[in-house]
């Protein structure tokens, strides 16, 4: 079935829309499939699942609600709540059984049709059932993010070592003097990374470069003379295969090679991902010592080119970019979608005239060498980070704003890219820009997060119609209804 003819069903008057809902729960000791409906759904002997009826208790709930953040910190996790009937009790039982970290989908299409034409609209996996009311159980749902929600690493080096109780590092990218871990003091041996790497650019004690042994197969390094104060190095991590210093790819490794529940090439939006490393090729990098999350050093490296992490309601990675014009189709968002005098202002952005961008970080503060290195490095070294700054000071007088501007920290290493990114950032926040909300009938049920939109109304100066981007969605899967906020 086509978009095209969903979208047709969907608004005709004749159709008998149907959720259906397949969830997974450990029951006693067994992985259990669960199927639920909104109406009684029995599948025929081609289908798959094949000759399975779907228990008619979904009473309500089933609204997919999706965000992008407009202020760089990330896009929330998509979630539904999907409401169970239980008002006589006969599904108590099921508050003994774990529903958390499951598999959850949710499909929506006609009691009529075979199960192949219901049309996936949600997968992600299940928080946790509750009971929020007596007569009533709350199957709560997330996106697949949730699974990123681990540590990157809990590899402690061990041994008998001072630093046996240290996690052994993960360089990804291209980081600048970090300071790696000694392994073996006896031997004067240091580790960088977990695994295989690219290269060791240069090994530095108290900021003088240093002879030292390579093994970038193990990500370790072994000094050729006695230490005489801090080891610090630049280099190239990660290296699987291929070395990557992308934030496409970056994204893409931790997110299928690290955490305790990794995704696979089958959670990734292959097209998404390749575009936006192709339109980002910009290098980054990133040290983790200590404890981190996969998700947050995801984010953080996609909010260093002003993107986020999403997952799709159907269950792939993606990462969107906030700007405009947003890329791709435009949907049309007008009187024809939009329910009547639905239209209204949700949030007016506050101006801002300048942007300060960090950049290329120090991973290793020194500020009191005493080498004979040159002046200017021992400044560079005493500076956690390089900045720089764009400025509209037109756009500040007229508003009567301040041009200072407080430095937002990236992953980027290059001067050039570091002023792009300021200038598009400033740019973007030097006009006043309103989100606009709106509900609308099912013509939008198929339309994304990111999405360019085409916003049209009588109202606050959209007759001409407006370029936005879809930067909130939320749809009603069983009233056939969509909200929809776009930012303009």
């Amino acid at each position: 079935m086509t978009d095209a003819d969903f979208l047709i069903w969907l608004k005709s008057e004749g159709a008998l829309r149907c959720v259906l809902v397949e969830a997974v729960a450990k029951v006693s000791s067994t992985e259990t499939d669960f199927y639920l409906s909104s109406r009684g759904y029995v599948t025929g002997a081609s289908d798959t699942p094949a000759h399975t009826t779907y228990l008619p208790v979904i009473s309500g709930g089933c609204v997919i609600n999706e965000r992008l953040s407009l202020d760089g910190q990330g896009a929330s996790l998509a979630f539904s709540d999907i409401e169970i009937d239980n008002i006589n009790g006969d599904l108590d039982d099921w508050l003994g059984c774990i529903w958390r970290n499951r598999e959850v989908r949710v499909y929506l299409g006609d009691m009529r049709w075979i199960r192949s034409d219901f049309r996936l609209m949600f997968d992600g996996i299940i928080e946790d059932l509750q009971a929020r009311d007596r007569n009533v159980l709350n199957l709560v749902i997330r996106d697949k993010l949730q699974r990123l929600n681990t540590p990157v690493t809990e590899t402690l080096l061990g041994g008998s070592t001072a630093n046996k109780d240290r996690l052994i590092p993960v360089l990804l990218g291209e980081c600048h003097n970090i300071e790696p871990l000694l392994t073996n003091p006896a031997t004067l041996e240091y580790q960088v990374h977990s695994s295989a790497m690219e290269d060791f650019i240069e090994v530095r004690d108290n900021g003088v470069v240093v002879s030292v042994t390579e093994s970038v197969s193990t990500g370790k390094f072994t000094l050729s003379a006695a230490l005489k104060g801090t080891i610090t190095c630049s280099a190239q991590g990660d290296k699987p295969s291929t070395y990557s210093n992308t934030v496409s790819k970056l994204v893409q490794r931790l997110a299928t090679g690290y955490g305790t529940d990794p995704f696979d090439s089958g959670d990734l939006d292959a097209t998404n991902l390749s575009d936006f490393d192709t339109a980002h090729p910009q290098p980054v990098g990133v040290y983790l010592t200590e404890r981190a999350n996969v998700l947050a050093v995801c984010q953080q490296l996609a909010a260093s080119v002003g993107a986020q992490v999403v997952m799709s309601a159907t269950g792939l990675l993606r990462l969107i970019k906030l700007g405009l014009p947003a890329p791709g189709t435009a949907v049309a968002v007008n009187d024809t979608t939009m329910v009547q005098d639905s239209l209204k202002i949700a949030q007016r952005v506050p101006v801002r005239p300048a942007v300060r961008l960090g950049y290329c970080r120090n991973w290793t503060v020194q500020t009191a060498l005493q080498t004979g290195i040159p002046a200017e490095h021992k400044d560079l070294y005493a500076k956690e980070w390089l900045t720089v700054t764009s400025t509209d000071s037109t756009v500040a007088t007229a508003y009567k704003l301040s041009d200072e501007a407080v430095q937002e920290d990236t992953l980027l290493l290059k001067t050039t890219d570091a002023q792009t990114e300021a200038d598009r950032r400033r740019d973007l926040r030097k006009v006043q820009r309103t989100v606009f909300a709106s509900r609308n009938y099912a013509d939008l049920m198929l339309a994304e997060l990111g999405n360019a939109a085409t916003l049209t109304s009588a109202r606050f100066g959209l007759s001409g119609g407006v370029s936005g981007q879809i930067v909130a969605i939320s749809r009603d899967l069983m009233a056939a209804r969509v909200d929809i906020e776009v930012y303009t």
